[in-house]
């Protein structure tokens, strides 16, 4: 074997490594996200909180996030970004271990506030990492790797803290994520390297002036709205799942584990599978094709009825699979429109608008459904169809980061 090879083989072992680092940061600050929706039904029952109330406790991490990620994306390009991804991490464990110190609806806001502001930022700082240490060529398998994090956080974190809140009180769930933490962020701090390549030595003043810059700019404002969204489409339904199962479909609340047990694991492998299609055949083309195949899932679900948990968790398992499936070609696409220099601020800025998408979303939902006196949710085939819309908005606006894609392709092809 030449010294060639052996330099490939430490390269592409190096890679593995740090994409796998980077799928556990993703699970841990996605079970926190996450694990909120299932609780939803305890919540409402416990708190007595009504659909609008709890559709606030989802957004409020996301708006968090959103704003959070817009004084990121200011900074983003002035620090090393293995410091920043440790600080945020250590501040998204903070925030995630207040949340179950408390049984009162105004302080578990304020702390769902505090734990999405550094998640939040956690999500931007993670891609950006990824497009500085993963070649383009690569790096749509290592976003399905990264994003089946999500599966993964279904298959074992969302299941796990919920038998612990059935057994101990939801607060626990919490208490169980802020630990499980611990120990990956030891292990990133030891193992990323220094990725301060990008920084830019400039005044606070010209950091916002460019931040505006690059807010305006044509190339980035396609992949922003796009993402924009999306993230609506998808939090028009997920927030609401787990309440409408238990509802309106007739699944227990000991039995919502296996929602994300089961939707969690064939989502893995379909991420996997998604994630190589996009670099073989092309990330608009994917995008595209489930884009449109997430239509089906949507409309069924939102118009379902009383079932058994085996069909439900068939109809459950397809929604989960063609739902985070859209986004892994659209990131493919997206992390590839920015400069080098611009990669911190704009992942950030592209994380917040995702953000923000994620945070109106379930507000509109909220407004949208009323319960029943009966505690059935009623208008939701409603909100399926807002979101279907939403998603045909964004496959057409994709087109434009498609051609912006290829221009810039072309332009470093004739450039060679």
């Amino acid at each position: 074997m030449t010294f060639k090879a052996l330099d490939n083989n430490n390269s592409l072992a190096k890679e593995k490594l740090y994409v796998a680092l980077l799928a556990a940061i993703q699970f841990t600050h996605i079970v926190d996200f996450v694990v909120m929706m299932p609780l939803g039904p305890t919540l409402m029952r416990v708190m007595g909180i009504t659909p609008i109330q709890f559709a606030s406790l989802v957004s409020s991490y996301s708006f968090s996030a959103a704003a959070a990620g817009v004084a990121y994306g200011v900074i983003a390009d002035r620090f090393d970004r293995k410091k920043l991804l440790v600080f945020s991490f250590v501040g998204f464990v903070i925030g995630t271990l207040s949340c179950g110190l408390t049984e009162d609806f105004e302080v578990l806001l304020t702390a769902r506030l505090i734990a999405g502001c550094f998640g939040g930022i956690l999500t931007g700082i993670v891609f950006a990492v990824v497009s500085d240490l993963i070649p383009f060529q690569r790096r749509g398998s290592a976003l399905g790797i990264i994003m089946s994090a999500f599966s993964i956080a279904s298959i074992l974190g969302v299941p796990i803290g919920l038998a612990i809140a059935d057994a101990f009180g939801w607060q626990k769930a919490f208490w169980f994520i802020a630990l499980f933490s611990l120990p990956v962020l030891f292990v990133s701090k030891m193992v990323f390297p220094p990725m301060a390549d990008h920084i830019q030595k400039s005044s606070p003043l010209q950091d916002l002036k460019r931040f505006g810059v690059m807010l305006l700019k044509v190339d980035y404002l396609k992949p922003f709205s796009v993402i924009l969204l999306l993230g609506m489409s998808t939090f028009m339904i997920v927030p609401f799942l787990a309440p409408f199962a238990v509802k309106n479909i007739g699944i227990l609340e000991s039995e919502l584990k296996y929602l994300y047990l089961v939707g969690g694991a064939i989502t893995v492998v379909t991420s996997r599978f998604i994630g190589k299609a996009t670099d073989k055949f092309g990330a608009y083309r994917m995008f595209i094709i489930m884009g449109v195949l997430s239509f089906v899932p949507i409309f069924l679900y939102t118009n379902a009825q009383t079932m058994g948990l085996v069909a439900f968790l068939a109809l459950s398992s397809f929604f989960m699979s063609t739902i985070s499936g859209r986004v892994i070609p659209l990131m493919t696409m997206a992390t590839e429109i920015s400069e080098p220099q611009d990669r911190g601020t704009y992942m950030g800025l592209l994380n917040s608008i995702r953000a923000l998408g994620s945070a109106i979303a379930p507000l509109i939902t909220g407004a949208v459904v009323i319960e029943t006196q009966s505690g059935s949710l009623e208008r939701f085939p409603t909100a399926g169809y807002i979101s279907i819309f939403i998603t045909i908005c964004a496959i057409t606006l994709g087109a434009l980061v498609n051609n912006t894609l290829k221009k810039k392709h072309h332009g470093q092809n004739s450039a060679d």
